[in-house]
């Protein structure tokens, strides 16, 4: 059987305060200060959370600064949950600064919610007693009851900020949210915290570091609990694995709290004491905050079976469908300019032809025109031929005619022209003489 002594100190080792609140004051002001220039309100939040934990960690931790196992499986929680997420949202059809931006709000989340959770369900008496002790988050005390509480409620103002269906993002972190459930208890163990009942047995693990050097055997329920987040996480993946994007919206998270606050409230049965709702009661605290929890999952599940509404990410916030808009605007914008092209060369093809067939019209236009040009000048010097005064006998024989119905040429029709006029000529001087010599006669 089982048994053993855990005596791990909650510590991993120390670092100088100063040193490490200077570096974390310098990138909350890079990180704000960027925001603002970009105007990318993510960014800015984040920068005024970080400036808003380095002012209280200078406020309230002791130096040397002690760095917890259970501080750096947060950053394990934050880094696996943002791949996670990215990972679903990705597949989905969002863009890939989706996860980025909900860490911000993530961190707050789980902070808050968290905190909020223990002190108001577990520890109410010690924060009216020290208001104060509310903000020391690392002396322990954060519930995963309200955490679920605070992510619901960051993941809710995020899809409705981006126009996103909430049940979709919820879908989307159920993988994170089952990741943070097991890394939280693992430093819960580390911790020696959320201690079992004693086994009053042979078995079970000694906590020394809580319970002194006579520490009992106690039941190792946060180990139970890493068994259940694993369980959960094995769950989701087969369905998910199985259905992929066919699976109908809500039945991620709905198994999720199905599964998981079922094995919740069964555990709860061998912890230790801790915030019983009355006196005599024999439910505790946890299991009563479980049963909502349980029964929403077994309505959620049958919901989304019945409604079966289609999962995915709304396309319009994704950048690589805005990439592959782009793209295709690029190819419209070349099969634009390719047919420019293919205009401009039909433009010019016509204009060619229209040249061309005005060539071949005025080339077949000017041959008639120039025959009756000559035609015309032809009956000019006949009718000057009327009308100069003919010798009543002449000596000089007739020149022979041309036919009327013999064509002249293009070509002959100046030649002609001046060769009759060069006769008429002729003919006008020679006029007076034969007047003459047949007046004598």
């Amino acid at each position: 059987m089982l048994n053993f002594t855990w005596t791990q100190e909650p510590v991993a080792f120390q670092l100088p305060r100063n040193p490490v609140l200077i570096v974390l004051g310098l990138v909350a002001v890079f990180m704000l200060l960027s925001g603002m220039r970009t105007k990318q309100r993510d960014m800015t939040t984040f920068g005024l959370v970080m400036a808003g934990l380095t002012f209280v960690a200078y406020k309230f931790l002791p130096d040397p600064l002690e760095i917890r196992w259970y501080s750096l499986l947060f950053v394990v929680v934050f880094l696996g949950g943002y791949s996670l997420l990215n990972w679903q949202v990705r597949r989905g059809g969002g863009g890939e600064e989706v996860a980025g931006d909900f860490i911000v709000y993530g961190v707050l989340g789980v902070l808050l919610g968290a905190r909020f959770g223990h002190v108001l369900f577990y520890d109410l008496d010690h924060a009216i007693k020290d208001p104060m002790w509310i903000f020391k988050i690392w002396t322990g005390g954060l519930a995963s009851h309200g955490a679920v509480i605070g992510l619901i409620t960051v993941m809710y103002l995020f899809t409705r900020g981006r126009g996103v269906p909430f049940l979709e993002g919820a879908d989307r972190f159920s993988f994170s949210a089952a990741l943070g459930a097991t890394l939280v208890r693992v430093g819960n163990f580390f911790n020696s915290e959320i201690l079992g009942k004693p086994t009053n047995s042979d078995w079970g693990i000694r906590f020394p570091v809580v319970d002194g050097d006579n520490a009992p055997l106690r039941y190792p329920t946060q180990l139970y609990e890493i068994a259940l987040g694993l369980l959960v996480m094995l769950v989701l993946y087969l369905v998910d694995r199985r259905l992929k994007e066919k699976r109908p919206r809500g039945l991620l998270i709905s198994l999720f709290f199905l599964v998981y606050f079922a094995g919740r409230f069964v555990i709860e049965f061998y912890k230790d004491q801790q915030g019983f709702i009355a006196k005599d009661a024999t439910i505790t605290m946890g299991q009563y905050l479980s049963i909502p929890g349980f029964l929403l999952g077994v309505y959620g599940v049958q919901w989304s079976l019945r409604s079966k509404l289609p999962a995915g990410w709304p396309r319009e916030d994704d950048d690589d469908f805005d990439d592959e808009d782009d793209a295709d605007d690029d190819l419209d914008d070349e099969d634009d300019e390719d047919d420019e092209r293919q205009s401009r060369r039909r433009a010019k093809a016509k204009k060619k032809q229209r040249a061309l067939d005005a060539d071949v019209e005025e080339e077949f236009e000017s041959r008639p025109v120039r025959r009756r040009a000559g035609d015309a000048d032809d009956d000019d010097d006949d009718e000057d031929d009327a009308d100069e005064p003919r010798p009543a006998k002449s000596k000089r024989p007739p020149s022979p005619k041309k036919s009327a119905s013999e064509p002249a040429s293009a070509e002959s029709a100046p030649k002609k022209k001046k060769k009759k006029k060069t006769g008429v000529k002729k003919a006008k001087k020679d006029a007076p003489s034969d007047n003459t010599s047949a007046e004598g006669s």
